[in-house]
This record gives C-alpha cells, sequence and structure tokens, in this order.
C-alpha cells in the first residue's frame, strides 16, 4: 500500500510525510526536504497524510509566488513553525544543560542550533560571518525556547495581515492598497512598530496623500490606514495602543466632504437631453442598462452584474433580484433586494433578457471583474456632454429616485427597501415578502407618476 502513496516513508516504527524541496526553491525555505511526522501505525499515518500533503502543496506554491521580503515578525513565525515541524516543545523555556545527553531537549536544540551555524563562515579573529535574518530568528527561538521575544507588529506586518484578512484577493483593492503604501514610503518606515506610530507621524503622512491629490481621495486613502492600523491592534492585541489615523482631518471639513455627498439629481431637463443622447447614440445593452437605472434607482454596479436568473420577469411582480455572487459582491445585508419592474425599465428587462445569450449574465459584456468601471465610463461620457453640472453623475439618477420617492411622500422604511440603503429599520417588515415587494412597486409608481414629474418641474431651473 505504501509503495501507491507518493512521499509516504516508513522509519523505524513511525511514519512520516517526506518529500525533497526543489533546488530553486530551498534557499527560500531554508531546508533540502518537507519531513512531518505521521504517527507510528499505517492507518494513522493515511489518516493524516492528506493534511500533511496539503501543508507541503501549500508550502511550495507560496514559496514558488514573487516574494516579498519578510519581516521580523515573519521570521519569528517561521521558526516557531519549523519548531514544530522538529517535533521540539513549543513550551520550553530555556532551562536544562545544552551539553548534556541526557537533556533531551536542550541537547536537541542545542545540536541543531550549531547545525545551523556551522553553515557560515568562522574568520580567524573568532568572529563568525553574519546569519540571515531568518538564521539568526531559528537560533535564537532554538536556544530561548518560549522566553524568545515576539517580534513588535509593524506597519509592514499590518499591511500584510490587512491584504491577507480583509482584502483576501480582490484585485481593486489590492491595487490601492500597494499604491498607498508606496505614497507613503518615503515618509514613513514600513518597518516602524505600530507602537511608536505618533500623531505626527500620521499628519506627515496625511500631508504627503494630499500632495497633488483632491482631498476626496487623500481622505479614502486615510480612511484604508486608519481600519489598517485598527485591524491589527486588535488582532495583534497591542494593548494600549492608539491609533493615530483617528479623527484625522483631511484639511477643511468643506474640503474633505465625500464626493457623493456632493451630487445631485438630474433636473428633468437634463434627464430628457441625457436620455435622447444616450438612446441615440450608445450601444445597445448601455441604452437598456440606462433605462433600468432611471426607473428603478439601482446603482449601476447593481444593473451591470445582474444574471439573467436574477429576472423574474413571470413573477406577479415583474422584478429584479440584487444579490451577492462572484461577478458581483454586494456587502450590506439592506443592499440584498429585490426591486420591482415598471414601466420602461420592465420592457428592457425583457429586452436585455432576449439579448442575453447561453452565458449566466444578462449584460455579458459588463458581467465581469471591473465591468461596473467599464460601464461608469461609457455613461459618464454622455451625461457630461449634455450636463455641465459637475456634481451630475450617471449616479444622480439614483439621487433622482430617491427624491423622488420623499416627493411622493413614501414611508421612510419603503424608501430603504426600494434603494437599499441602510437605516437600522430592516426589522419593521410586516405582511409578508409579497406585501413588502407590492408596497415597493406602489412607491415607485408614484414616484414616477406624471404628477410628480410636474411637481419636479415647476420648482427646478433650467439646468444646463
Amino acid at each position: 500500500m505504501l509503495m501507491a502513496v507518493p512521499f509516504l516513508q516508513k522509519r523505524g516504527n513511525s511514519y512520516r510525510y517526506r518529500r525533497k524541496i526543489p533546488e530553486h526553491l530551498r534557499d527560500i525555505l531554508g531546508k533540502r526536504e518537507i519531513a512531518i511526522p505521521l504517527g507510528k501505525s499505517e492507518p494513522e499515518a493515511l489518516k493524516h497524510y492528506a493534511k500533511a500533503h496539503a501543508q507541503a502543496e501549500k508550502l511550495l506554491i507560496t514559496a514558488s509566488l514573487p516574494q516579498s521580503t519578510p519581516t521580523a515578525l515573519d521570521h519569528f513565525k517561521a521558526a516557531q513553525r519549523q519548531i514544530e515541524e522538529w517535533q521540539l516543545d513549543p513550551e520550553w523555556a530555556g532551562e536544562g544543560d545544552p551539553d548534556s545527553p541526557d537533556d533531551d531537549e536542550a541537547f536537541a536544540r542545542s545540536v541543531t542550533a550549531e547545525g545551523i551555524a556551522a553553515k557560515y563562515r568562522e574568520y580567524q579573529s573568532g568572529a563568525r560571518q553574519e546569519f540571515s535574518p531568518r538564521d539568526k530568528a531559528l537560533i535564537q527561538s532554538l536556544m530561548s525556547g518560549s522566553r524568545a521575544p515576539r517580534p513588535a507588529p509593524t506597519l509592514e506586518d499590518a499591511r500584510r495581515l490587512y491584504a491577507e484578512e480583509k482584502i483576501n484577493g480582490d484585485k481593486k483593492k489590492s491595487q490601492q492598497l500597494e499604491n498607498i503604501f508606496k505614497l507613503i514610503a518615503p515618509v514613513v518606515k514600513l518597518n516602524r512598530p505600530l507602537a511608536e506610530l505618533r500623531r505626527a507621524d500620521a499628519k506627515e503622512i496625511r500631508d504627503c496623500l494630499l500632495d497633488g491629490r483632491k482631498p476626496q481621495s487623500a481622505q479614502r486613502y486615510l480612511n484604508t490606514l486608519r481600519s489598517l492600523v485598527n485591524h491589527a491592534i486588535r488582532e495583534y492585541e497591542l494593548t494600549g495602543v492608539n491609533n493615530p489615523f483617528d479623527s484625522l482631518p483631511v484639511s477643511n471639513k468643506e474640503e474633505a466632504t465625500p464626493d457623493k455627498t456632493k451630487r445631485d439629481a438630474f433636473t428633468e431637463v437634463e434627464l430628457s437631453r441625457t436620455r435622447a443622447r444616450v438612446l441615440s447614440m450608445a450601444r445597445d445593452d448601455v441604452q437598456l442598462i440606462w433605462r433600468i437605472l432611471e426607473n428603478t434607482g439601482c446603482r449601476p454596479a447593481e444593473v451591470s452584474g445582474l444574471r439573467v436568473e436574477d429576472v423574474l420577469l413571470n413573477h406577479p411582480i415583474p422584478h429584479i433580484v440584487v444579490e451577492w455572487h462572484d461577478a458581483r459582491r454586494i456587502k450590506t445585508l439592506s443592499s440584498r433586494r429585490k426591486v420591482p419592474l415598471i414601466g420602461d425599465a420592465l420592457e428592457a428587462a425583457k429586452e436585455a433578457i432576449d439579448a442575453a445569450g447561453d452565458g449566466p449574465g444578462l449584460f455579458p459584456a459588463y458581467f465581469r471583474e471591473g465591468g461596473a468601471d467599464s460601464l461608469s465610463a461609457a455613461l459618464g461620457k454622455h451625461v457630461r456632454a449634455c450636463v455641465t453640472r459637475k456634481e451630475v453623475v450617471t449616479y444622480s439618477l439614483r439621487h433622482r429616485i430617491d427624491s423622488r420617492l420623499e416627493v411622493a411622500k413614501v414611508q421612510p422604511y419603503t424608501i430603504d427597501r426600494v434603494m437599499g440603503h441602510t437605516s437600522g429599520k430592516i426589522g419593521e417588515v410586516y405582511g409578508g415578502e409579497y406585501a413588502d415587494l407590492l408596497r415597493a412597486k406602489e412607491a415607485l409608481e408614484a414616484a414616477l407618476s406624471p404628477e410628480i414629474t410636474a411637481q419636479l418641474k415647476a420648482i427646478q431651473p433650467n439646468a444646463q
């Protein structure tokens, strides 16, 4: 049986997973082979084999990736893992006689440390070639045991932790985080311990981020840094450490106002002009998306990421389902909702279904990573060609529906349901899902009624 299981080896009375490391990865991993104990019986070895094999595969794959320079904390953690692999006592605190063969733990650690040190040249003066950071950390952990000091987490450690646990592979966010750290690297050393970051450092970083950028962009970057440091303080259990980015203003309050709070709804004149341009000049799928956006109040990304299965035309109340899936990640509970299709939005959805093809996406050209950004650019150029007010953007279609719902005196809870706002009132559902969807449909019908249009035209300027 053992001959059929790769890397499974019997050694004396025990079994182990033993695998040679490819030569080009040996310097990176600091060893020539992977050896993981599996137990003393064949059934026990086979039971633990899958986990050991997965561990080895992950180790080799990680080592094959482009390498960033390990931090002191990385070296410390690697040393702790290596000591566990060698089956040494992780609780050993440095007691015992390292020169006595009778003291198994101390002697084994001493011999292992001497073997590592032997790789380095000893000069005639008695001095020794400087250890690599990895071997230095390993020797220290071997000889000091649990008394070995854990390196203080640095800003770079915080970045890596945040990338692993919060960004989790999102390419757009990963790129943004990388850009932030490239910007701040000239003004703060990334190996600076988090506990030593001061308010003055945070202000210097803020000023660096403001250099040549809009306050809104700097604010977004500072928000990321604030979240990153808070996450590190919590996960590394840095008791008594304050976040220097907390309550740090960008510049003055007016300049730092987020872009989205400066957006405004289309006037009826602006909307009519822009609609005419989109429906005469844009691609067919962009026209359909515009018609759905104009009559639902959905976010552009919510419509570009729709699947064919998210469009329920045969339901008593035709609607779309805004839900999380791999091509569109909806992060808040309130954003996950069912939005009624009425009027031209319903007709556009029917046309989109007919044109969708065999793929899962309702709009295949935008059903991908970055699709929402491409859609925003495609629609944005038409808006800019028709509207001079900078605060009016594609997203202003959403503000228009929001405003119309208020003018129509729709209940705040129902507005939140239609728009996907976070209000803290999600628990106020009554009458069941169908009744909830019916209220949303009636709300949109009221908001888009000719009466509301007439009211708005009477009070709106003829904005150009």
